[in-house]
């Protein structure tokens, strides 16, 4: 009982974050290191409360993680994405299940691309001449609220009696 209301509290704690992460870079055009921090260090708590075995559970969000730091650290290479956006799709990958995971991104490349659209109208009607920056954060952010909506939600609502 006490790792349901610790697991559903994280997952709240983990929403916030990223509507904070989505704020933040839609004002700054920047995610901040130890919001990165925190939903990365929280992710054992949450496996705990999951109930995820240490293998193949745990190993496999840790390869996940690796996976996406490695494809999204070389797209910053290239600079298609900025570096908060990296870390925070590391910290995620902590979180989310990998088949989640790769919906998140499905979510996140749609999202990300009407975004841009937009943004890039915007900076056009503005009649500005700069490099625009598209705060991918908030793609990111719908994304990751998207799978924990769809996906970890309707779990506490089975737990409830609910579903």
């Amino acid at each position: 009982m006490l790792a349901d209301y610790i697991h559903y509290g994280l997952l709240a704690g983990l929403a916030i974050a990223l509507l904070f992460a989505a704020f933040t870079d839609l004002r700054r055009r920047q995610i901040d290191n130890w919001l990165n921090a925190g939903i990365a260090l929280a992710a054992p708590i949450f496996w705990w409360s999951s109930g995820l075995s240490l293998w193949p559970g745990v190993a496999l969000q840790f390869g996940v993680a690796l996976a996406a730091f490695a494809v999204f650290a070389g797209l910053f290479a290239l600079k298609m994405m900025g570096g908060g956006d990296v870390k925070l799709l590391t910290a995620l990958a902590l979180w989310i299940e990998p088949t989640w995971f790769l919906k998140l991104l499905v979510v996140m490349a749609l999202t990300g691309g009407v975004l841009t659209v937009v943004m890039g109208a915007w900076h056009i009607m503005r009649r500005e001449r700069d490099r625009i920056k598209i705060p991918y954060g908030v793609a990111i952010a719908i994304g990751g609220l998207w799978v924990l909506g769809t996906q970890y939600l309707p779990a506490a609502q089975k737990t409830a009696g609910l579903g």
